[in-house]
């Protein structure tokens, strides 16, 4: 049976060329086999498609407190209290997959999105290809970070698919729960925070200006807590502080724009699907920038979210690029559009979940590749025959091929 579903699909050393176009090939077919267990109530148990990497992949959470400042949202609490996800490579894998979410965050998620024929808790039963506090690998200073965002309501959970090919190409990512912003953050100490923003009812441009902005005070801090003098993660040391650098998704890839603007150690940035309330400044910024959405939404002189993306655009002074996936809903670039497919939802799609995610994936990737390891990608620099639905833009023209 096919389910309809309201807001989980809600808008807001160097390698030669044909290293690269194995690494290509090997991220875009990933993940078109796999057998998934079946679950006891007799409801296949969803699964993320493997990474691609030659790297295991390690996680854990952080649990961060930043007492400079109340809560956003909740003027009450008098410290910002924030769930952080890590990923990165590991020297072997471990003995137990980390969990994907809470059955109480699953319950909330289906929820909030109206399912109902489906077991509540069976989100938490998807299964990840990480392994919870596994030894991580690498010398001091030796793996750039990168920060992730997600979209409004949404948990940082969306982006591990993600996160766990770009730590088995060795990255130490750091995916962030903005509290209060999504329907369920669940915290150590069994507290369970829900959606506060979802309620309020006026969101005009200045409303997604503030969270823009609040998004980008949580990931400095977040930056504070990984590369200062007492960094609260073990393998801290591994991180090169003069290489990170941020991607969102939705209202996330609308705070990377802010989070850039208001961080200099941010040295890259991606927005996946997300229409932007910042203003850059006048002088612009030389930080190379992805942007990466549907056709529906994003293409250029058509309607108030390409217009989001043009004004942004304008003034990045420095390397760019605007791409299209044909056949892309919002919930392409993230897990969900994977797990979608798997239970049976309808996100309006025309492209299956697997293959968005590879080719999120491998565009993504490349990007950091290029800019946090000096590593050209030929992928970025004109269309592909191997990735048809990849059109590149050319705003200024209101063009795309």
């Amino acid at each position: 049976m096919v389910h309809t579903i309201k807001h989980l699909t809600s808008v807001r050393p160097r390698r030669g060329r044909t290293a690269v176009a194995a690494g290509l090939a090997a991220v875009l077919t990933a993940g078109l086999v796999h057998a998934s267990p079946a679950a006891a109530s007799g409801t296949p148990a969803p699964y993320l498609p493997a990474p691609t990497g030659s790297r295991p992949v390690g996680t854990t959470s952080l649990y961060l407190k930043d007492t400079s400042r109340p809560d956003p949202w909740v003027p009450s609490v008098k410290a910002r209290e924030l769930m952080v996800s890590l990923w990165y490579p590991a020297r072997s894998p471990g003995r137990h997959r980390a969990p994907y979410m809470t059955a109480k965050a699953s319950e909330l998620l289906l929820k909030d999105g109206g399912i109902t024929d489906l077991p509540p808790d069976i989100l938490s039963r998807t299964r990840t290809n990480a392994f919870t506090d596994a030894r991580p690998a690498g010398r001091p200073r030796s793996l750039p970070l990168v920060v992730l965002s997600p979209g409004h309501s949404k948990p940082r959970t969306e982006l591990t698919a993600l996160a766990e090919e770009l730590a088995s190409r060795g990255y130490v990512v750091a995916a962030v729960d903005h509290t209060y912003e999504n329907v369920a953050t669940s915290f150590p100490d069994g507290r369970v925070t829900t959606c506060v923003t979802c309620e309020i009812d006026d969101k005009g441009p200045a409303w997604w200006a503030k969270l823009e902005k609040s998004r980008a005070a949580d990931v400095s801090f977040v930056l504070d807590q990984l590369t200062g003098a007492h960094a609260k993660w073990k393998g801290a040391r591994l991180v090169d502080p003069s290489r990170i650098a941020m991607a969102g998704h939705s209202a996330g890839g609308a705070a990377t724009v802010a989070s850039l603007l208001a961080d200099s150690r941010l040295r890259a940035g991606i927005d996946l699907d997300g229409s932007v309330e910042t203003t850059l400044p006048e002088a612009g910024s030389s930080r190379p920038f992805l942007f990466l959405g549907k056709p529906a939404t994003y293409t250029p002189g058509k309607g108030d979210s390409a217009a989001s993306w043009e004004r942004v655009w304008t003034r990045l002074n420095g390397w760019k690029r605007w791409l299209l996936l044909t056949g892309a809903a919002h919930t392409s670039f993230t897990d969900l559009g994977v797990l979608m497919d798997q239970l049976g939802l309808e996100d309006g799609a025309g492209v299956p979940g697997t293959r968005a995610l590879a080719v999120t994936r491998a565009y993504v990737t490349a990007f950091f590749d290029q800019h946090l390891r000096d590593r050209p990608q030929p992928l970025l620099d004109k269309p592909s025959a191997d990735v048809p639905e990849v059109r590149f833009c050319a705003p200024e023209e209101e063009t795309c091929a």
